[in-house]
């Protein structure tokens, strides 16, 4: 795949254009609200991308979560397609897919048929974890050697999809069709420092899950950077941060928004995940103490508030981490103030 674009803006050019400049691009995780449906979810979706586009926003990636009441987006390739044929111009991708739960080949074949149907717009985006408890862990996986730590192997093997008919295949004689041949951006994602080594070894593009897991964040991108080895694919490292954005029209009513997402996360801490809930004027009848300080510091990596306060939040994160490009989740009850909240961003970033 020697002849890979990317479709990446490298560092200089980020330099170039300013802080303000910087790509913008949505990871949607297809919330489900409480009394609302996967089908409801799915066309706001939809909705939201089709505005995003319009917006200017870079990319919108969607993210393979298994066995949760409130997100949509178990089947992600299934869902990629539903957003790329009611798109026209902006990236569509996964934020990404868990390689682990997956034969290679039949991830090379789906994205294969995404970038077919819509060519020169497919990202795919990997990651090792499960994506679930391990109870459904196991029964997406079905037996010993999957845990993740064949995880270079089994991406090796994938690569080795993509290529042209002419080069080696792996396995001998196995062929990706759709697939071969074309070239289909890799991401690697991740939240420590495993996928950071390995996506600078391969010269890759890496997104870190800043929007969940905040502590290692510097540490990795200071790995990814002093040992990335240019490639075939990409000549400077290319960096994407993930941030937590809730924009209002004011800073009161931006944090009220989001308690919704304070909840979603003291859910999966006391292992009760559920769907999304409305907004509530505060949050200490709620979490005790404790589960507050591990909510605050899960979400610790967020930019809440009006324009003016998530501006300055903004230029402190990309000034602490020099990032090429942010992707922002937005966990909103409400889809017209989700969709308000990005339109104020887009405005704000111009």
């Amino acid at each position: 795949m020697s002849d890979l674009n990317y479709h990446l803006h490298t560092e200089a050019d980020r330099t170039d254009r300013g802080t303000t400049a910087i790509p913008l691009s949505i990871l949607d995780l297809a919330p489900i609200p409480v009394s609302g449906s996967a089908a409801e979810s799915l066309s706001r979706s939809l909705d939201l991308a089709q505005h995003a586009e319009r917006w200017g926003y870079n990319r919108f990636w969607l993210a393979e979560h298994h066995g949760m009441p409130g997100i949509a987006s178990s089947a992600t390739a299934v869902v990629i397609g539903h957003i790329a044929a009611g798109t026209s111009t902006i990236r569509v991708g996964s934020g990404g897919i868990m390689l682990p739960n997956h034969s290679p080949l039949v991830v090379a074949e789906q994205f294969g048929t995404l970038e077919s149907l819509y060519p020169g717009r497919i990202d795919l985006g990997l990651g090792r974890a499960p994506g679930s408890d391990p109870l459904t862990a196991q029964a997406l996986r079905r037996g010993p050697g999957s845990d993740g730590q064949d995880f270079p192997e089994r991406l090796r093997e994938l690569r080795e999809y993509f290529r042209p008919g002419d080069g080696p295949a792996l396995p001998p004689r196995v062929r990706a069709v759709p697939g071969e041949g074309l070239n289909i951006p890799i991401w690697l994602l991740g939240s420590s420092g495993f996928s950071a080594q390995l996506a600078a070894v391969l010269g890759l593009p890496f997104s870190f899950a800043s929007h969940f897991a905040p502590d290692y964040l510097i540490a990795a991108l200071e790995l990814y950077r002093s040992r990335f080895e240019p490639s075939p694919h990409l000549e400077r490292p290319y960096a994407m941060v993930a941030v937590n954005v809730i924009a209002a029209d004011s800073d009161e009513e931006a944090r009220r928004l989001a308690t919704s997402q304070e909840q979603q996360f003291l859910g999966l801490i006391r292992r009760q995940p559920g769907q999304l809930r409305p907004p509530v004027n505060s949050m200490d009848t709620i979490w005790t103490p404790q589960e507050r300080e591990l909510v605050h510091r899960q979400l610790s990596f967020a930019a809440i508030g009006s324009p003016q306060t998530v501006r300055k939040k903004l230029e402190q994160i990309l000034e602490e981490t020099a990032a090429d490009e942010l992707i922002v989740a937005t966990q909103v009850y409400d889809h017209q103030a989700r969709l308000h909240s990005y339109k104020l961003l887009a405005e704000l970033m111009r």
